[in-house]
């Protein structure tokens, strides 16, 4: 007969009961994006047909290993006594989290949120479980609830998320002294040189402008360059980036430049353009400045991905091939060897260090440059250059001997005395608004110009993104970066009226000189600003940088278009790079934003048609003969210019098919950002973004632009 008493019957097992196996672990873009799935809700199988396996649990035991101030769990053979150490597992990962183990003096905190958490990895913007003690050494491990947030010895105890950035010398809010803040804030500046001072000793002699012209839009450039990114590090996003002008606002500023009713201008074109250019960036910076203030720039943030970005940027570097070599080729000797010095440093000489600095990657372009140019000096000097009888100074038309006109495109573009801009710019100049006249407001290219915006905002969300991940202790949130849209737009005004002929907006090249540099200090960044507004106002330093031979400004461009293209689709790390549904999306983006425009330019065109404007300007008069010819003027003015443009087409394209093809939020990489509640509450996130000088305070009835 059986007993009745309890004790001898069988024991229930473990409650709750233990999982069959461990959730899916987070893959490598959720622990750089701060992504936080649902594992009950997770499929192993994603929707490009890869399948995760699910690792079996492991049980761990902490060992006390020091490295970047992590927590670290290792598998062990056999469970550790409960009694002896927490064990906390890191949102059911595999992968290891360092920690020193837990007495019994030691305090566990434990917290719970409905879904946001602490992440303890690398970014710091996941989730992380509690820590589970069990009290029977020898029942299964209950898995950790992932809603649950330890606070161990080394995590600040004020904040949600512990600042684990030590790769970086200096994060956001860290004040070095005056020296390292002078030599940072001068590399940063040095490393983009290209992007600041390319795009006027491009677009200022298709205007028709002089040397003398293109010197003192460097000098205004480089004024407003300082001063816009101290009003950004300051009232905008305030992370370390740097504002001027970008290739974004290039192609529309070519093809403005190139309009028909341009053509037959007599006298000054370089003023006429010019106010042209600064009535359509005025009203186009306006309609950013109110996308981003008026806070519909929240909203637009759930259409822009990394896989909207990523083929939008890499287009507008794709777009200027026709500029590029084919300028590198009337004066080879010079140009190609341009091109192989950077890519000689930038590549090949990337990892030697110098006093702890990598100067070969961070000054490539100046180092290739200096190099090239006083090579090119000595060639001149040496008479490499010099044709009997033939005059530099002779303009072509009025030159009669044939043995002179066959050289005298190499005269022009391998010598480097041709340009007087050094001697003729003043030693004092100060750039002031409205220097080249009352703009002229032309409503058909404001409409191109606003369209252009849009996408420059595009650029500048990947970039804060990019950035924060790399400075701060959390990305910003939606009404942050709203807040740094509409001030990309009222620095873009300021460029207007100054008159820069593009834009201002986030340089996409700061994040990888941040990531390169590991200085993610502010205080750097606005000293070199101040630095820059100085040397603004020294006409002779304009006057140097205009007297670059256009030559190696094209050799110059040709690695900077490159290395945007590349930059561009970086942002597909945080996606699922390898599935199919992305990889369709961008190789289709990227195909019809070189097919298409070349359709609208090529449409049209024939061996007999006379085109007064150089070959590889030739892209950017669509206007006049692209394949949209309604009875409405305006409208095909503006419908032929967009459709001709690259960036445009791969935007439309990436922002239709990511938005409307199915793909699960991991797939297609959403960008997170903190929430406005959170960020409130964790004192980290608040030092970093909040507006000096209690200027928060008084505007935070606005919401949807703050924290």
């Amino acid at each position: 007969m059986s007993s009745s008493n309890p004790k001898n019957g069988p024991k229930p097992g473990p409650w709750p009961p233990a999982p069959d196996s461990a959730p899916v672990p987070p893959s490598s873009w959720a622990k750089r994006t701060g992504f936080r799935p649902k594992f009950s809700g997770e499929t192993n199988a994603s929707d490009s047909g890869q399948i995760t396996l699910t690792p079996k649990l492991k049980e761990t035991e902490t060992q006390p290993v020091t490295e970047a101030g992590r927590v670290r769990i290792t598998p062990g053979p056999t469970a550790a006594p409960a009694s002896a150490s927490a064990q906390p597992v890191v949102n059911g990962n595999s992968e290891r989290v360092q920690a020193a183990p837990l007495n019994k003096d030691q305090t566990v905190k434990r917290r719970r949120e409905s879904d946001k958490g602490l992440s303890v990895n690398g970014n710091g913007n996941g989730v992380a479980p509690a820590v589970q003690t069990e009290t029977n050494q020898q029942q299964p491990r209950r898995a950790p609830r992932n809603d649950d947030v330890v606070v161990v010895d080394g995590m600040d105890d004020n904040s949600f998320a512990p600042r684990q950035h030590t790769h970086m010398k200096y994060e956001l809010r860290d004040t070095p002294g005056l020296v390292p803040i002078g030599l940072y804030g001068f590399q940063h500046y040095l490393s983009i040189l290209g992007s600041l001072i390319l795009i006027p000793l491009v677009i200022v002699p298709a205007m028709g402008g002089t040397h003398e012209d293109t010197s003192m839009v460097v000098s205004t450039v480089l004024f407003l360059s300082g001063v816009t990114t101290l009003l950004h590090t300051s009232f905008g996003s305030r992370l370390p980036l740097i504002q001027g002008p970008s290739f974004v606002y290039l192609a529309p500023a070519l093809a403005i430049i190139n309009s028909p009713e341009f053509q037959g201008l007599n006298g000054n074109n370089f003023k006429h353009i010019m106010k042209e250019l600064q009535g359509a960036i005025i009203i186009a910076s306006t309609f950013q400045a109110i996308l981003g203030y008026s806070g519909l720039m929240s909203l637009f943030l759930g259409l822009i991905n990394p896989v909207v970005v990523a083929p939008t940027i890499a287009a507008v570097g794709l777009s200027f091939y026709s500029y590029g070599f084919p300028l590198v080729g009337t004066c080879i000797e010079i140009g190609v060897v341009q091109i192989l010095l950077v890519i000689l440093f930038s590549l090949y000489l990337r990892k030697i260090s110098v006093l702890g600095h990598r100067i070969f990657l961070i000054y490539a372009v100046p180092l290739g440059l200096a190099i090239t140019w006083a090579a090119a000096f000595l060639l001149t000097e040496a008479g490499a250059y010099n044709y009997k009888d033939c005059d530099v100074n002779i303009p072509a038309s009025n030159i009669i001997s044939n043995h002179c006109r066959k050289h005298v495109s190499r005269m022009k573009h391998c010598r480097v005395d041709t340009s007087h801009a050094l001697k003729s710019s003043p030693w004092f100049r100060f750039p002031y608004p409205l220097q080249w006249g009352t703009p002229v407001f032309n409503w058909k290219m404001a409409v191109v110009m606003c369209v252009v915006s849009i996408i420059a905002s595009v650029d500048s969300v990947g970039s804060y993104h990019a950035s924060s991940l790399l400075v701060a202790s959390r990305p910003p949130t939606p009404g942050v970066l709203s807040r740094g849209i509409g001030l990309e737009g009222l620095s873009s005004v300021l460029a207007g009226l100054w008159g820069t002929g593009t834009g201002s907006t986030t340089l996409t090249e700061n994040v990888h000189t941040i990531a390169v540099t590991k200085m993610g200090s502010r205080r750097a960044v606005e000293f070199g600003a101040c630095i820059l507004i100085v040397l603004s106002l020294v006409g002779k330093v304009g006057g140097f940088i205009a007297s670059i031979p256009e030559v190696m400004v094209a050799a110059l461009l040709c690695f900077m278009w490159g290395m945007l293209a590349a930059l561009g689709l970086s942002n597909l790390r945080y996606s699922e790079a390898g599935s199919s549904r992305n990889i369709i999306i961008v190789g289709l983006s990227l195909f019809f934003s070189l097919s298409i425009p070349s359709y609208f330019q090529q449409y049209g065109i024939s061996s007999n048609t006379n085109l007064s404007v150089p070959g590889y300007f030739q892209p950017y008069i669509v206007a006049s003969h692209g394949p949209i010819s309604s009875k409405y003027g305006g409208v095909n003015y503006v419908m032929n210019t967009l459709l001709s443009m690259n960036m445009v087409v791969a935007f439309l394209f990436a922002v239709i098919l990511d938005n409307t093809v199915p793909g699960s939020r991991q797939e297609r990489g959403v960008y997170e950002w903190s929430e406005a509640e959170a960020a409130r509450r964790e004192p980290a996130v608040t030092k970093d973004y909040e507006l000096p000088l209690r200027v928060g305070r008084v505007f935070r009835w606005v919401k949807w632009v703050g924290l």
